[in-house]
């Protein structure tokens, strides 16, 4: 992807096409990540990994052992979900990213290329001038982002609301009525009729710190990974170099910002349980989390991030290399001379 050169148009249905296979295959497991960053101490409906228990220095030796304890979380979450919603209950909420997700891919490649482009010096790009591309990529694609994680979150979250009033009523604020989850367009209706556009754009601040920050490591360190599998000084890297280099940029980027992430989709939840805080603002939500649950909640749902964001960038270098895009505008008509 980094090294032969493609037309704009291929790289937004590109990056269109793989966002919208990469979300259809592990949606589940960002519903888990979802739900596992919104429980809080007293309302616990699904087990996790206690990350405040495990010491740094042994982090090498054990790291496989946690992960099989955080997978074993994830799918206490994804079993539960799927006794008290069905199959489709691992889905709720993909609509709104299958619509989405290609012009969210879309902002954000053609601003990074505008970007770089404007930015290079015959060719070149510093690793300061590829880090500011990436924050305005970042900042760019937050307009299409917000909303799209606003609604997503409400649907995902609104199982285990629900599973929670079943299993856990004590949760439950007194005098509550359930209803029926509403759809992505209700909730859509619903916040701009009492709330304005502003009510899509909820969380937004948090947005751009998770995302900003995100596109500042990611493409300057894929770039970097991937210049490390170059054949010789100008040669392109082959395409596992390419695939490798993508997981492990987007994992790391992933796990980086988890912190922040988790904020964001506490401020965009709507519905909490009795025993649940509210949030007023980012600060807020910080000294909330720290004060009640203390810095190991920063990383709830961090596994699940990375195993969400590492596949995503690998199944777009799969599109890339396939020249999927490429093979789609050749059925155009070119224009003639």
């Amino acid at each position: 992807m980094a090294d032969k050169q493609i037309s704009l148009p291929a790289k937004l249905i590109n990056g269109g096409i793989a966002g919208l296979i990469g979300v259809t295959c592990v949606f589940p497991i960002d519903l888990a990540k979802t739900r596992l960053q919104n429980q809080q101490n007293g309302s616990r409906l699904y087990t996790s990994v206690n990350a405040s228990s495990l010491h740094i220095p042994w982090l090498v030796f054990i790291s496989a052992v946690v992960l099989m304890l955080y997978l074993h979380s994830r799918s206490d979450c994804l079993i539960k979900t799927i006794r008290s919603e069905g199959y489709f209950g691992m889905y709720r909420g993909a609509a709104v990213n299958l619509t989405l997700v290609t012009p969210e891919k879309a902002i954000k490649l053609a601003a990074n290329d505008f970007f770089r482009h404007h930015l290079s010096k015959d060719g070149k790009l510093t690793l300061v001038k590829e880090m500011l591309a990436g924050c305005g990529a970042g900042t760019c694609q937050v307009i299409v982002t917000t909303p799209m994680e606003m609604l997503k979150i409400q649907l995902q979250d609104a199982g285990r609301i629900a599973a929670q009033r079943k299993l856990m009523p004590e949760t439950v604020p007194a005098g509550t009525v359930e209803t029926k989850s509403p759809t992505a367009m209700q909730l859509t209706r619903q916040l701009l009729r009492e709330k304005g556009i502003a009510g899509l754009y909820k969380g937004l601040g948090a947005t751009l710190l998770r995302d900003v920050p995100f596109s500042i490591i990611y493409f300057p360190l894929f770039a970097n990974l991937n210049n490390l599998g170059k054949r010789g000084a100008e040669g392109p890297a082959p395409f596992y170099v390419s695939f490798v280099s993508g997981c492990l940029a987007g994992s790391t980027a992933a796990v980086a910002v988890n912190p922040v992430d988790v904020i964001k989709t506490r401020l965009q939840s709507l519905n909490r349980g009795s025993t649940e805080d509210t949030y007023s603002g980012v600060g807020d939500c910080i000294r909330k989390i720290m004060r009640n649950e203390g810095p190991s909640a920063f990383l709830k749902g961090a596994y699940c991030r990375a195993l969400v964001i590492a596949p995503l960038f690998g199944i777009a270098q799969v599109v890339y290399f396939l020249g999927v895009g490429e093979f789609i505008l050749s059925f155009l008509p070119k224009k003639q001379n």
